[in-house]
């Protein structure tokens, strides 16, 4: 077969996995697309729970209403299709990889897309209702919190990718380790600076009370712990099996 030839299809194979992962989003969209203003509701309960009695969100724009539920059924259909994105993904490169390369890269895109989950996870259910309680008690006196509800919704989902991003540090640092760039015993050498370091994230990420820096500086500084280990067992030897004389 020719480069050409090859070129060719190499694209006719991406064009496929490209429409298979529209499709499965696009499918999944419709399928939810009717409850998207029940799933905006449970995405806004962490702060609904924390406002006052008879307090409520506002909506300033004319279309805000019906676009708002519209983005969270995306994001939702996004999020459901994703192992199924990752897959087709996964088919286009395998062929291209070494058999060594498919048995280390395919758990750790797994646990990449877990611990993703898993950041998301932990913020709605930890981290939203302590940074919403202690907003909603700073608010001066005479003062209604009244958030509109795309504003909430840029807030939540910059918050999903912050703690999702931080989640995926055991992945980075296993792949700091299996490509030689760095080695364990450097990572245990350096931990107070990523320590100080974590701590200076979480003053960034969260609003400025100690309760919510920590429940973003502890996890990152365990999830880069734990990512030490894993590395320091993948990196291990293995040892020959000893023969028969």
């Amino acid at each position: 077969m020719s480069t050409s030839e090859t070129v060719i299809a190499h694209l006719i194979e991406l064009r496929t996995r490209v429409l298979n992962s529209a499709v499965a989003m696009l499918l999944v969209f419709v399928c939810i697309f009717p409850w998207a203003s029940d799933l905006y509701t449970l995405l806004a309960q962490p702060l609904l729970s924390k406002l006052p009695k008879g307090g409520q969100m506002i909506a300033t724009d004319v279309t805000t209403p019906f676009f708002v539920p519209l983005k969270v059924a995306l994001m939702a259909a996004f999020l459901i299709s994703l192992p199924y994105i990752l897959y087709q993904i996964w088919r286009f490169i395998a062929p291209g990889l070494y058999e060594h390369e498919r048995r280390w890269i395919f758990p750790l895109v797994t646990a990449s897309l877990l611990l993703f989950f898993s950041g998301m996870a932990f913020a709605y259910f930890a981290v939203f209702p302590v940074v919403f309680g202690f907003i909603t008690a700073s608010a001066p006196v005479g003062v209604a919190v009244m958030t509109d509800i795309d504003k909430y919704l840029s807030f939540v989902l910059s918050m999903f990718v912050a703690f999702g991003i931080t989640f995926q540090v055991p992945i980075a640092v296993i792949l700091l380790v299996k490509t030689g760039m760095v080695t364990t015993a450097k990572l245990r050498e350096i931990r107070p600076y990523v320590i100080v370091g974590a701590f200076v994230i979480g003053a960034i990420f969260t609003p400025p009370d100690v309760v919510s820096q920590f429940m973003l500086a502890v996890p990152l500084w365990l999830l880069y712990e734990a990512g030490i280990v894993v590395a320091g067992w993948m990196s291990r030897p293995v040892k020959a099996t000893d023969k028969p004389d």
